[in-house]
């Protein structure tokens, strides 16, 4: 601490790049603080900054953190608490330009694992990384203001969030027993036949497409008693809701009714939700995957051949490649990798779909024989997807009643109330053919024996930059990634994960000898076993971060135009 203040003295009113004698570690009470990177300028990135807080420190009780849900809430709580003591003093030192900036991550509605704040499970030691923008007058320091950030208002933040008496207790170990009844929860979906279950009184419906807030005064769920169950929480009570079985699941309605809001809660219950957020017990198990269709996509080297086949120009759809697909092979595509990345269950709005790829209704069939059309309806694979290979569906559906005949479970949404008419809809099906909804042949054995080449036009580079836009793309310099339609990206950072993925597929795994499964599946899990540290390349963790499924990683690879095959 006495070394930094040293340090402050002799860099005042200096040229900017004086302050990069400050980069390194300083001893305060009760805490330690690190500055991993000093911006270049005062109009450049904030520096990069990170706090480290030992057990003894924090005084965090073990319990808190001792499994991995539990860990991951805690850090969410706390990070929630950090920003927003840390946004009190952002500014408050003077300069032009991005001086006295503080910012932190900024989590939304969804409970993410993030490298904004870590606690390790085995040491105990709390680990928040943040941004600073060190002050100055046009390009002269103002280390006195720069002291005013490092000596005043971070203690005063660690003081205000990182330690057990500052946070609120109750609020805490409400967050905490949320954690505990959401794992619990999805225990028992797959012993209970169930692959989602939603909670009666959740509330579904957001404040706006941009707000991901609950909207207020909305409807809330109420399960139809013939749909539902009874789950157990963690401390022996009781929770009933919509339970969504194993098998194919259709949800109707009319046009507004609220049949993609429910598909939409589904879709992002993957992830655990904050309390308060509406959607804490709607629940979905881990590998399910919005699929729907993607004009222009690029696909490489891909065995669409169970959903696209005897295409024009003797086209090979066993190993196929595009730069532009269309609909339906975009769309079989997406069913083909989520399949092969180890997805268990398909979401799938009809709205976003090609229809041409979804269904052939019995006039077409008569019209168009089988032999002249190349493409295998999804409708016609979904039984066997279930019954061989233990894939459910979730569709929603408002234009075709052939989907009835292949269901298990049949909701209706009706003012955004659900109803299950599975008995009635069956009953209106009995009387469509057979070939309407049955595959040609048997599905065969799906597995991905590409093999990847290092591209050079990218790894010749000195230094490979990655960048982000959103959840929309990634890039490894200037090829870029579209991601926009892969809809379960939440947040920023987790594009920014998949940009260091790729990254490190493309230095360090990418070698023209082990197979591109090989390559992504041992990196995801040496990441989850090391976390964040698995694609720093030994560098300094960034601070924004956050986790992605397995499913995601596979589907920003699949899309990389970047990708050459042997």
């Amino acid at each position: 601490m006495k070394q930094l203040e040293k340090l402050l003295q002799e860099t005042d009113h200096k040229s900017y790049p004086a302050y990069k004698r400050l980069a390194g570690n300083y001893r305060f009470p009760g805490f330690t603080l690190t500055i991993d990177h000093v911006q270049g300028d005062p109009f450049a990135a904030p520096s990069a900054l990170h706090i480290t807080l030992t057990k003894a420190q924090h005084q965090l009780p073990e319990a808190y953190y001792n499994t991995a849900h539990r860990c991951i809430m805690l850090q969410d709580f706390i990070l929630r608490r950090f920003e927003t003591v840390l946004r009190t003093y952002d500014r408050k030192a003077k300069g032009s330009g991005k001086s006295g900036t503080l910012s932190v991550t900024h989590p939304h509605q969804e409970v993410l694992n993030r490298s904004a704040l870590q606690i390790n499970p085995r040491t105990g030691e709390l680990t928040v990384r943040f941004c600073v923008g060190f002050p100055a007058a046009g390009r002269t320091t103002l280390s006195m203001e720069l002291r005013k950030i490092l000596m005043d208002y971070l203690p005063d933040c660690v003081k205000k969030s990182l330690i057990v008496a500052a946070l609120p207790s109750d609020s805490l170990k409400k967050a905490l027993a949320l954690s505990d009844d959401q794992q619990c929860l999805r225990k028992q979906l797959s012993d209970l036949g169930l692959v989602a279950f939603v909670a009666n009184g959740s509330v579904l419906p957001r404040k706006s497409g941009i707000d991901d807030r609950p909207m207020k005064d909305a409807i809330p769920f109420k399960s139809p008693k013939e749909s539902e169950v009874t789950l157990s929480l963690t401390d022996g009570r009781q929770i009933s809701g919509l339970g969504i079985r194993k098998g194919i699941t259709l949800i109707v309605g009319g046009g507004y009714h609220g049949k993609s809001t429910l598909l939409k809660a589904l879709e992002r219950g993957v992830y655990n939700h904050i309390p308060g957020d509406g959607r804490e017990y709607v629940i979905t198990e881990e590998t399910a995957m919005k699929i729907r269709s993607e004009d222009g996509r690029c696909v490489r080297q891909l065995n669409i051949h169970p959903f696209i086949r005897n295409l024009p120009n003797n086209t090979n759809t066993t190993c196929f490649s595009t730069e532009d697909a269309s609909g339906s092979t975009s769309q079989a595509a997406f069913t083909i990798e989520s399949i092969l990345a180890g997805s268990k269950t398909l979401l799938i709005d009809e709205d976003t779909t090609a229809t041409n790829f979804m269904v052939r209704d019995d006039l077409m069939q008569q019209v168009i024989a089988r032999d002249e059309e190349p493409i295998v309806p999804f409708i016609s694979r979904m039984r066997q997807l279930y019954d061989d290979l233990g894939i459910s569906t979730i569709l929603v559906a408002g234009s075709c009643g052939t989907y009835f005949a292949t269901a298990n479970q049949v909701i209706q949404m009706k003012n955004y109330e659900p109803y299950d008419i599975t008995t009635t809809a069956l009953q209106a099906a009995v009387n469509i053919p057979p070939q309407a909804i049955t595959a040609p042949d048997s599905l065969p054995t799906l597995t991905d024996t590409r093999v990847p080449l290092a591209n050079h036009a990218v790894t010749n580079q000195r230094k490979i930059k990655v960048k982000s836009s959103g959840t929309n793309a990634v890039s490894l310099n200037h090829e870029s990634v579209e991601l926009r339609f892969v809809e379960q990206l939440v947040d920023t950072e987790q594009s920014n994960l998949l940009g260091l993925f790729l990254r490190h597929l493309e230095e360090h795994a990418f070698d023209g000898q082990t197979t591109l499964a090989d390559c992504v599946n041992s990196l995801y899990k040496r990441y989850c076993q090391t976390g964040f540290s698995a694609i720093a390349n030994g560098n300094t963790i960034p601070g924004n971060l956050a986790d992605v499924r397995l499913q995601e990683l596979w589907a920003m690879v699949n899309r990389y135009r970047g990708l050459t095959l042997r």
